[in-house]
């Protein structure tokens, strides 16, 4: 079950940390240029030196279908990295998908069972049968994306509603009455910290995945504050801050010790709990 999974790891880990892989070719360390798949090897080095810290891995999908094919591939061998050597880790294919259901089923199948991802981030808008098709595969799970913390966000998602309630409110809520809803987990962006609580009332059974802590500034405290319950159902993501921690050959064990210090600063706030 996924509780089980993402749970168990948290506890053993003392650790809700998912490190964020949004590998950019321009910077990563330029002596791994020379290997035939320098993505995947700077990805794998950052896998192997952060995975003690680390509950979830989460590519972000776009650094590597801008690439094509080469791309891709580099994907399909990080997939398999992590599910072959480390299946107790939860993985996450940031793809931000959603629409016609025969489309999503497509697009639900390509990663979800082809690519083998745990889960799958996908936007709500065009509503439940873009959505439920990611829901319909055994033991596999969505993130829908409620509230974001870029500044568009204010254009749709906090459109106030006649019954005063936000626009975010009302698709969350919705979304809890689509098939196979106990699937799914729900984004909101580490800088809408005084929502993340109103969210978890909203939403008490699900895990929230919080993005944009470490280069974009979300306060890991605020964030733990309000969204870290007695079940521990929160997921904080670290893209820049960790992977990109050095651009040098000592890249991997620079990782390390940021992945460590967000870890070290999490385990202070679980102990409060449990």
């Amino acid at each position: 079950m996924l509780n089980n999974k993402i749970h168990s790891q948290i506890i053993k880990k003392r650790s809700f940390l998912c490190v964020g892989l949004d590998i950019d070719i321009h910077k990563i360390p330029k002596l791994l240029l020379k290997l035939d798949d320098p993505i995947f090897e700077f990805a794998k080095q950052i896998i192997d030196s952060t995975n003690k810290y680390a509950i979830a891995y989460k590519p972000n999908i776009a650094f590597f279908e801008a690439h094509g094919i080469h791309g891709y591939k580099s994907l399909e061998k990080i997939s398999k990295y992590l599910n072959t050597n480390f299946p107790e880790i939860f993985t996450i294919a940031d793809a931000k998908r959603g629409d016609i259901g025969n489309t999503s089923q497509m697009y639900a199948k390509a990663f979800l069972k082809d690519l083998d991802f745990d889960s799958i981030t996908v936007s709500p808008y065009m509503g439940s049968d873009s959505v439920e098709p990611f829901l319909s595969f055994k033991n596999k799970y969505v993130f829908l994306l409620a509230l974001t913390s870029n500044k568009g966000s204010r254009d749709f998602q906090e459109l106030i509603m006649n019954n005063s309630t936000k626009l975010f409110e009302s698709v969350i809520r919705t979304s809890r009455r689509w098939k196979n809803s106990d699937k799914i987990m729900y984004v909101v962006g580490a800088k809408n910290t005084k929502e993340i609580g109103n969210i978890r009332k909203i939403t008490p059974d699900s895990y929230i995945l919080v993005p944009g802590i470490g280069a974009q500034g979300g306060n890991l405290k605020e964030i733990c504050k309000h969204g870290l319950d007695e079940d521990l159902k929160l997921i904080v993501n670290s893209s820049r801050s960790i992977i990109y921690a050095s651009d040098s050959s000592d890249f991997a064990q620079m990782a390390e010790n940021e992945a460590k210090k967000i870890q070290t600063e999490m385990e202070k706030y679980l102990n409060n709990i449990v």
